[in-house]
């Protein structure tokens, strides 16, 4: 009796000893689950691969066609006199208009020194590793004092173009002025046109447009005047390009063109899809002058009725215009830096 209580105490001891060099798991437990993986690709499933990639648009509209001599892209500021015939939309002479010509002229000031220069020149390059604006050469550059904001002229009404809004440049330069000087500036943005309209009914102290024909009969006009220390009304500084773009496909050929009028005759001919500002902006009155006279396309709706299956005249601002382009797969002329902006939101105006 005693030799087989000892066997079975030996028998329970192995298997006890079996058991632990199994790590104590029983036969019938599920097996341990492997350890995580030091290399990253080994970690993440393929389901869990997909669900991390970035699914962010995939811009399909390219620049096709720049740096063309007749793409040049000007802007000018002008300060609005304050004793210009200003009218209402109908026309109607309108004589309690007040304007800011104080912070006005210190807005321009700014923007035409040092400082304001070189931050313009930069705003871009950095982050799109290009510029989008570049400094005219003899802009006028102002090294004289900058009056600070009091509570009668600290508010500016600044009317300029969507390209220029778009680009983001303002949001960049303004901060800095407004924070060193005590101005707050409203700033309204549509096409050219609209934008020198806006001055004419009295809604603006000064303007940032680039078309000159239209800012020369603004002066004409006796709607702007020449600041002490300048020697013009227009005060042009800054330059882009105009750029020719549409989808990567370029069913036109518009790469292969050898210049800009001819890319324009090559969409035409074709019958290609071209979405128009058709605001009577700067972009716009550029576009005009592309064409081929034989088309006759002027800002005239009429003019282009004929060219509807192909041409589109939008109404609409650059941003805009841009994301109607992308979704028709048309072509579009646009200024560099608000292309540039809308590629890096991922075909969206931001």
């Amino acid at each position: 009796m005693k030799t087989n209580r000892l066997l079975a105490l030996f028998l329970v001891g192995m298997m006890l000893l079996a058991l632990a060099a199994c790590g104590g798991q029983p036969a019938n437990s599920p097996a341990p689950s492997p350890a995580p993986s030091s290399d990253p690709k080994e970690a993440v499933s393929p389901s869990s691969q997909s669900e991390a990639a970035p699914s962010g648009p995939v811009v399909n509209t390219v620049i096709l066609k720049e740096a063309d001599d007749q793409m040049i892209n000007t802007y000018t500021l002008l300060a609005v006199n304050p004793g210009a015939p200003f009218t209402d939309a109908n026309g109607t002479p309108v004589s309690d208009v007040s304007v800011n010509t104080s912070g006005a002229a210190a807005l321009i000031q700014w923007l035409l020194s040092e400082e304001g220069l070189k931050m313009a020149a930069d705003y871009g390059v950095e982050q799109y590793n290009d510029h989008l604006f570049y400094l005219l050469e003899g802009a006028p550059v102002y090294e004289g004092a900058i009056e600070k904001a009091t509570e009668e002229t600290k508010t500016i009404r600044l009317s300029t173009t969507t390209s220029v809004n778009d680009s983001g440049l303002l949001g960049a330069l303004l901060p800095v002025f407004e924070e060193q000087y005590g101005y707050t500036v409203e700033v309204q943005s549509a096409g050219t046109g609209k934008a020198i309209a806006a001055a004419k009914y009295g809604n603006a102290d000064l303007i940032l447009v680039h078309a000159k024909s239209q800012e020369e009969a603004f002066v004409s006009d006796g709607f702007s005047y020449v600041l002490p220390g300048f020697q013009s009304e227009r005060l042009s500084f800054l330059y882009n390009y105009f750029v020719l773009c549409g989808p990567t496909e370029d069913p036109a050929k518009v790469a292969e063109s050898a210049t800009v009028l001819d890319a324009f005759a090559a969409i035409a001919e074709g019958k290609h899809t071209f979405i128009s500002r058709g605001d009577g902006s700067g972009t716009h009155t550029k576009e005009l002058s592309l064409w081929p006279e034989s088309l006759g396309i002027t800002q005239e709706a009429a003019s282009f009725t004929v060219y509807a299956d192909w041409y589109r005249s939008a109404n609409a601002g650059m941003g805009a215009c841009l994301v109607m382009a992308e979704e028709q797969k048309g072509y579009i002329l646009t200024d560099k830096a608000t292309f540039l902006t809308f590629m890096a939101n991922g075909g969206k105006v931001a």
